[in-house]
């Protein structure tokens, strides 16, 4: 019977891998997900039959009321609030591993001192992973509105980093349970994910997401080697691998490193600094935005998170095929770090029905703004900031940014006339080529597509 339950864990490993490699395209990513779906409940079922297997009802309980309340909030959440979905059943899955080595140290499983090991580390950044996630969580949701920092903030998280490493190796050294010292490890271990994450904030938290989903995937990885179970180990080795690549490619695209993002991060408060910025933001009204692109030849569209919160990507779509039919090119560009979570753009322009042949990355479409009659910014910022490459005192200089400046007409949708998610003040906004449009962009395009289909009449 353990032979067919290590093959069953090798099928399942091998369809998480094929499942990840079908995600990695906007066409099969859905393919990828229901797979993966159907080889964790293989997995799960699986599970039951392991000899020496116990509390069948506690098991069965939990995935009841897991799956139930899992089920119904993927049902109600909104497309808008996806990035706190995802932060929180982010953490939760580092707080499970974390849940299974406190289990194991407070019964004395742990016997070898390697294993030891592996779930101290499991435990550490499970914890970290889980209170990181809850903090995020929680900025984003809007319950914690300001970014928290305490004095000497880096050696706060120095001394916590290291108070926790030594708790875990007086863990292993122990050899027998010590609830003291267990609770004392946990308490210290969430502390340093609630510390590290509280001042992060502004353009720099879809890294973080990124980050702690790293963490989670190699804290179920350590797990899976303390309790012996293959497709936790495999599940968990593959979720942190994917995991740091992203992280590593969306810093990139923000041309920070990751170590300035956890220790120097751009916070969400007005973040100082950047030289001043002369003229004045010049108002235009929607009629005016629809006769600039509806007589435009090429029109690129760049969403942000202002079109997010106000569920405006199915307007966004009407918009650009009104003018498509008029006959205007209409393309929609996208940054890596757009949004509150990675792809965060794309899964709302995905809802909305955008051809995945009409959307494309920064690498892609910067070349062509350029040759753009109109860019229409919606709820952008910090993406399309052109001070990311002049001024070297702002805190985003370097960060690769969209050319929405290049464009003949920029066209912004703004709800008003503050600074972006970063606190940083946008000089895009006070160009001769640039007109804001104020108001929600979901009532802001709406009014230009009752013009557009004026124009057309």
């Amino acid at each position: 019977m353990n032979t067919l339950i290590q093959l069953a864990y090798f099928g399942v490993a091998v369809v998480f891998i094929l499942g990840l490699k079908a995600m990695s395209s906007p066409v099969t990513a859905r393919k990828g997900i229901v797979w993966a779906g159907y080889a964790m409940i293989a997995a799960t079922l699986v599970t039951f039959y392991t000899p020496g297997m116990q509390n069948y009802g506690l098991m069965i309980t939990a995935i009841v009321l897991g799956g139930g309340v899992a089920w119904w909030s993927g049902r109600v959440v909104k497309m808008t609030d996806m990035p706190q979905m995802v932060a929180i059943y982010n953490g939760m899955g580092g707080g499970a591993a974390a849940a299974i080595a406190a289990l194991e140290f407070a019964r004395g499983g742990v016997h070898s001192p390697g294993v030891a090991t592996l779930a101290v580390l499991g435990a550490l950044i499970g914890s970290v992973a889980f209170s990181g996630s809850c903090i995020a969580f929680a900025k984003l949701q809007g319950i914690m509105t300001k970014t928290w920092r305490l004095p000497q903030q880096n050696l706060v998280n120095i001394g916590l980093a290291a108070l926790t490493v030594l708790l875990g190796l007086a863990i292993v050294i122990s050899g027998a349970p010590v609830p003291a010292l267990i609770i004392a490890f946990f308490i210290v271990a969430l502390a340093l994910g609630v510390i590290l994450t509280s001042p992060i904030g502004g353009a720099d938290m879809p890294v973080v997401i990124s980050l702690l989903n790293a963490f989670t995937g190699l804290a179920v990885g350590f797990e899976g080697f303390v309790l012996g179970n293959p497709a936790l180990i495999v599940a968990g080795i593959v979720v942190g691998a994917s995991g740091t690549l992203l992280t590593q490619l969306m810093a990139k695209a923000m041309n920070r490193p990751i170590r300035n993002v956890i220790f120097t991060p751009i916070t969400g408060e007005a973040a100082g600094g950047g030289e001043a910025i002369e003229g004045s933001m010049k108002e235009f009204s929607a009629l005016d935005a629809a006769s600039v692109m509806r007589y435009a030849s090429k029109v690129i569209i760049v969403p942000g998170y202002g079109m997010a919160v106000a569920g405006a990507q199915h307007k966004v779509w009407e918009m650009a095929q009104l003018l498509e039919e008029g006959g205007v090119e209409v393309v929609f560009a996208i940054h890596p770090v757009a949004g509150r979570m990675p792809g965060h753009m794309n899964v709302l322009l995905a809802e909305a029905g955008v051809p995945y042949d009409k959307i494309f990355d920064l690498e892609e479409i910067n070349a062509d703004f350029p040759q753009a009659d109109v860019a229409l910014v919606i709820g952008a910022n910090d993406v399309v900031n052109p001070v990311a490459r002049t001024d070297k005192s702002s805190p985003i200089y370097g960060m690769p940014i969209l050319n929405a400046d290049m464009a003949q007409n920029v066209i912004v949708v703004k709800r008003g006339k503050g600074a972006g998610y970063s606190g940083i003040e946008n000089a895009l906004f006070y160009k001769d080529n640039c007109r804001m449009l104020y108001g929600s962009a979901q009532q802001a395009i709406g009014e230009v597509i009752t013009h557009v289909k004026a124009l057309e009449a």
